[in-house]
């Protein structure tokens, strides 16, 4: 593949300047002994060339990117920021990866699955001769694996600047941004809410509302990835919310690697959040509150139950247990008991009638016994899930779990396969309901009658002349098109011009290198290379002449 590659691992965009190229310094004072030359030049020749752009000539902002992501709804929301800004930037985002100039792949590293498709895609484009740029949670977790080495990366907490990591990525360089966002030497819940975004369901607002957790469970990576706690204030989510639904969304999907620790960090709670959000929220319109560990909805249950009571909130929420096992609980570290969330779970079936409670089991943890298992298997034959996520343990490297003494393989498969038996058991879909497949109905209520059931589904019939109710406020984003076009971007769009956009507090505090860049301006069909970094440049050589002295 044509990226350079180097030993060790790129930090930012001034490492493609390698140990061989010449400093500023020394062009600087090369210059001395230049004398200037007369020569008469072919007019005609000249404009020619100035026409056409040499054969080897790479123009960023014209080329085509493919785009996969694997993983949870935080994972979804960074692709469709990361396929925003770069359309807006002139890039043509396309569903097809062999057309495609580049492949951005965003991964996970929860299960080792999802990683051995990352890896396996990495090897596919590179044996197709694309470009590559890879983000997610694998390469922010550990960025000097082999299968990395000499690939471009955008970190987690760097997505706003994945304009930047794919210009340089098409020009042949391998670039590195894994830093973190802070501010005032406080870690930021990340990239800017208020960047353009390609929403993969134009009628569904995916909102990260923080990143990390407080937890340290012991088989998860995702932790070396998205980091500890760290949440988005109230007034920019709200702000985001607002505007979602002013591009025509109608539902809000609230997500992170744990909600309920929500604000912890920042002196506040999800449900101050959650009726903050509830008053923005269109009639008809809906909000959907995403994944939350025992310990800290415990705290908010009364507040919890008021608001998944709320006609514009949907009753349901996703509580992993991962084991019925009170041991087994404590080798995962997830600071909690059994009876903490049988807790959790009774009071909101109680007090939210129709409530739907997602959770998720683990099968073969290390140490796991028979008896550990069949615990867990009579609390799913107690309740029942109507959704239940059967994860067969993984051992993560890097992880304390991986240390562990491992179940048996065969022992892993043999529960799983035992666990989605009993889920396929019973029907806990009796109140879903499948209509026709008709674009009208999209993003609308609609009456039914319901006519056939099954075990995942209902399906129904619309009744003649039943109205169609559009919550929408606004007409809907089509499919592909870019949403949140602040001012600056569109001013850029605009003005035909393409710049690398604003540095935040953390990128100014990274060497001086990384602000020396190029803005490219399209006129008339013609490119014209102008240099943004000049003054920066002029400090540069200062720098270097005060140091030779």
């Amino acid at each position: 593949m044509p990226a350079a590659s180097c030993d060790s691992p790129l930090e930012d965009i001034e490492d493609i300047v390698s140990r061989e190229d010449s400093k500023p310094h020394d062009r600087y004072f090369s210059r001395k002994s230049i004398v200037p030359k007369v020569r008469i030049r072919n007019t005609q020749k000249c404009l020619q060339e100035e026409d056409d752009p040499p054969n080897d000539s790479t123009i960023p902002g014209i080329q085509k990117i493919w785009i996969r992501t694997w993983g949870c709804s935080h994972n979804n929301s960074d692709g469709e920021y990361m396929a925003g800004q770069l359309a807006a930037y002139g890039y043509k985002i396309t569903e097809n990866p062999s057309e495609a100039d580049l492949w951005l792949l965003n991964s996970c590293t929860v299960k080792n699955p999802a990683e051995d498709h990352f890896r396996n895609s990495i090897k596919k484009a590179q044996e197709e001769d694309k470009k590559v740029v890879l983000a997610g949670c694998v390469p922010q977790a550990q960025p000097r694996q082999d299968y990395l080495k000499g690939l471009s990366i955008i970190g987690v907490q760097q997505i706003d600047r994945v304009v930047e990591v794919v210009e340089e990525t098409i020009k042949g360089h391998s670039v590195r941004l894994l830093g973190q966002k802070k501010s005032n030497g406080k870690r930021l819940g990340g990239a800017r809410l208020d960047l353009p975004k390609i929403r993969k369901n134009p009628l569904i607002e995916i909102i990260s509302i923080n990143t990390g957790c407080l937890n340290a469970c012991t088989y998860c990576k995702t932790k070396h990835a998205r980091g500890n706690l760290a949440s988005y204030p109230i007034d920019e989510l709200v702000d985001r919310a607002k505007q979602s639904f002013q591009e025509g969304v109608c539902e809000i999907w609230l997500t992170s690697e744990d909600t309920g620790a929500y604000g912890r960090d920042i002196g506040t709670d999800l449900p101050t959040l959650l009726w903050k959000l509830v008053e923005v929220i269109p009639e008809g319109a809906m909000l959907r509150v995403g994944m939350t560990n025992p310990p800290y909805i415990l705290e908010h249950l009364e507040e919890m139950a008021k608001i998944l009571n709320h006609p514009r909130v949907y009753a349901f929420l996703h509580i992993p247990v991962q084991s019925a096992s009170d041991s087994v609980l404590m080798e995962m570290k997830r600071e909690y008991c059994v009876a903490d969330f049988k807790q959790v779970v009774d009071f909101l079936k109680e007090k939210v009638p129709g409530i739907t409670i997602a959770t998720d089991i683990i099968c073969g943890f290390p140490g796991e016994t028979d008896q550990d298992f069949q615990d867990t298997m009579k609390l799913v034959e107690d309740y029942k899930f109507p959704s239940l996520f059967i994860n067969q343990f993984y051992p993560r490297p890097g992880t304390p779990a991986a240390k562990m003494q491992q179940v048996p393989a065969h022992v892993k498969k043999q529960r799983t396969k035992d666990l989605s038996q009993l889920f396929h058991s019973y029907n806990p879909y009796d109140h879903k309901v499948l209509v026709p497949k008709n674009p009208m109905f999209m993003g609308k209520m609609v009456e039914v009658d319901i006519y056939e059931s099954g075990k995942h589904f209902m399906k129904g019939q619309p009744v003649s002349n039943a109205k169609v109710y559009t919550p929408s406020i606004s007409k809907p984003l089509a499919k592909g098109e870019v949403s949140g076009l602040t001012e600056e971007f569109r001013h850029v769009l605009e003005n035909g011009s393409r710049t690398k956009g604003n540095m935040s507090a953390e990128t100014l505090e990274e060497p001086l290198g990384s602000k020396i860049g190029v803005l490219w301006a399209l006129q008339d069909g013609g490119l014209k290379t102008l240099s943004v970094g000049l003054l920066l440049l002029a400090l540069l050589i200062a720098f270097f002449m005060k140091t030779s002295q």
